[in-house]
């Protein structure tokens, strides 16, 4: 039998008090598909990072076979130290590895390579870090939410990519549709253990349901046995000592094993305070255009959306989306058409930048916006510590700071703040990343249960099938079609998914690249940039760069615990300046993202 690519055994790692992997097992074989499962916080990324050499366990083995390579994405790659994304792929090949890749991978990914680290958005940086990690052909892939800020087009490319691969996977996603195709094997992160199912994650609940299932009759037949046991010390001790002894120590025993069980860690208790009802029309869209300086983002866009509907709006990074939401919710007002918004209504958007959330606030400053120990849902005070432990927070993390927590701990006290406010109009940009399965799962049953109007803008298939009843698809070239039921059921009628957005990277701009539906754009070609958009095209990463340098300084600055009491007028206008800068900031990126939206134009 050939020998496991990779093998961890028993391995043991204790962050503060707390453990949080005790003899956790993995074994990778060559051409395995394994996801690893678990709610947030399992060690699920600590396993993989101890897996790819990162992070050293404190107690276990880990070996690798002789000869075999591997590569570990990240969730948040650095790109600081390249002069452009091309570099940074460049630089994970391994020694012998030939460079062809590199362009289908970046031109796949939607990247020229040119990308200047300072300026990259998120979305940019991981998919230069998946270009990078792809790029060598391992043994063994080490893929840690692989399809965070990926659009449509690049989550299905990436899929049948790694479907096509010969490297084993090891990975960690909470895209179901995206671990059910690709996933053979699947591992479940629970309570400090690794337990091994030999079926791929569409298995997984059902087997998980009935091990919890069993779990507690065990734990309920241990306490029943325990209360025969304590009854027999009160009313049974006979006079023979020897038996005595034996039955009080194994009682000792059962009760320990009983303290010591570690409960499945609970579920999030999600609620929304529901305001009063709407007109029946929400929103009606009338042969609606919208441009940002030469670029068509909506085009003669007719749409209606009728009180208690669930609406999905999918299409690829760039195509306008967010446009296209602030147009519905009437923050932009159309070049032609009329946008008409409903009566009554009482919106409420919780967004994927969660912008609204302050660093520096504590969760109980965020919770209760800057103090006190109630939190206002809907009409009713509830107990910011009760609230906390609604959405799955320990009483001692009521003081750390927002910075602190983990991606899918903000995700979910972006929840907990939103969910508080009274609405009829609920709008969920981008709402499942960074959460667990198990808070998507009840977020769905939310979204189910609201008696208002939902508009969902999301990348993720499997969350849009099960919650919207219709779905708006960019078509191309600012063209936008409604088709009836979840993303299946468009991919059903259209015959495809989404479709990427057309970019004029060097390989694509041959004349093979044509862009969607261009017989119906009818759209006059774009102006080309101005001297004065040119140079401040070529200014903005610059002065983007020196703000990034004095927001770090500034944040390093008011990290100091005793800079408050030493200074606080000081501390007051460190803070002021902090703020303006990310403002500044802010705008830089914005005005640099339209004119390079209004260059790309003029190209087309």
């Amino acid at each position: 039998m050939t020998p496991p690519l990779l093998t961890l055994k028993d391995i043991a790692l204790t962050f503060g008090s707390t453990p949080l992997l005790e003899a956790a097992d993995l074994t990778v074989n060559a051409r395995d598909r394994i996801c690893l499962v678990g709610r947030n916080g399992s060690g699920k990324s600590t396993l993989l990072k101890i897996a790819a050499g990162l992070v050293e366990a404190d107690a276990g083995e880990r070996f690798f076979k002789p000869g075999t390579s591997w590569r570990y994405l990240p969730q948040d790659p650095d790109l600081s130290a390249f002069t452009n994304a091309e570099d940074y792929v460049r630089d994970g090949l391994i020694g012998a590895d030939d460079s062809y890749r590199i362009p289908y991978l970046l031109d796949a990914l939607g990247l020229t390579g040119k990308e200047y680290p300072a300026v990259m958005s998120g979305g940019e940086a991981r998919r230069a870090a998946l270009a990078r990690t792809l790029a060598p052909e391992p043994d063994i892939l080490m893929l840690d939410e692989p399809t965070n800020h990926l659009d449509l087009p690049a989550i299905e490319w990436l899929e049948a990519e790694l479907s096509n691969s010969s490297a084993a996977l090891l990975l960690i996603s909470h895209d179901r549709r995206f671990l059910e195709s690709l996933s053979r094997r699947t591992i479940w992160m629970d309570r400090g253990h690794t337990r091994d199912l030999d079926k791929g994650f569409q298995h997984f609940e059902d087997w998980r349901d009935t091990v919890l299932e069993q779990e507690a009759l065990d734990q309920h037949k241990l306490a029943r046995q325990i209360n025969r046991e304590q009854h027999w010390v009160v009313h049974g001790v006979s006079g023979r000592r020897k038996r005595n002894v034996r039955r009080l120590k194994e009682l000792s025993g059962l009760r320990k094993t009983l303290k010591e069980h570690r409960s499945v860690q609970g579920k999030v208790d999600i609620s929304v305070a529901e305001g009063p009802t709407s007109g029946k029309q929400v929103v009606r869209l009338t042969n609606v255009s919208k441009h940002f300086e030469s670029r068509p983002i909506v085009k003669d866009l007719d749409l209606r959306i009728a009180r208690g509907e669930r609406l999905g709006i999918v299409g690829p990074n760039g195509s306008g989306k967010t446009t296209l939401l602030k147009l519905i919710m009437g923050e932009y007002l159309p070049d032609t058409g009329t946008a008409e918004l409903g009566l009554n209504l009482n919106p409420l958007v919780i967004d994927q930048k969660r912008e609204t959330l302050n660093p520096d606030w504590s969760l109980s400053e965020a919770l209760t916006d800057g103090g006190g120990d109630t939190v206002i849902v809907g009409d009713k005070n509830i107990h910011v510590m009760r609230y906390m432990k609604d959405f799955l927070f320990l009483p001692e993390q009521a003081r750390t700071p927002i910075h602190a927590l983990s991606g899918g701990e903000r995700g979910r006290l972006q929840l907990a703040r939103g969910l508080r406010l009274p609405s009829n109009l609920l709008v969920l940009d981008e709402p499942t990343n960074d959460l667990d399965l198990e808070t998507l799962d009840l977020l769905q049953e939310m979204i189910a249960d609201y008696a208002g109007t939902v508009i969902i803008v999301s990348h993720d298939r499997d969350f849009l099938d099960r919650t919207v009843t219709r779905t708006l698809a960019y078509e191309g070239r600012a063209h936008w079609q409604i088709y009836a039921g979840g993303y299946s059921d468009m991919v059903a009628q259209r015959g495809r998914g989404v479709d990427a957005r057309q970019i004029n990277t060097p390989s694509n701009k041959s004349a093979k690249a044509k862009p969607v539906n261009s017989k119906t754009n009818t759209s006059k070609p774009a102006a080309k940039l101005s001297y004065k958009h040119k140079f401040r095209l070529e200014q903005l990463p610059e002065e983007m760069a020196a703000l990034g340098t004095q927001i770090t300084q500034l944040e390093v600055k008011l990290s100091d615990m005793s800079f408050y009491t030493r200074d606080p007028d000081g501390f007051k206008n460190a803070t002021d300046a902090l703020t303006q800068a990310q403002t500044k900031l802010s705008d830089c990126e914005d005005e640099w993202l339209e004119l390079e939206m209004l260059k790309e134009a003029s190209e087309l």
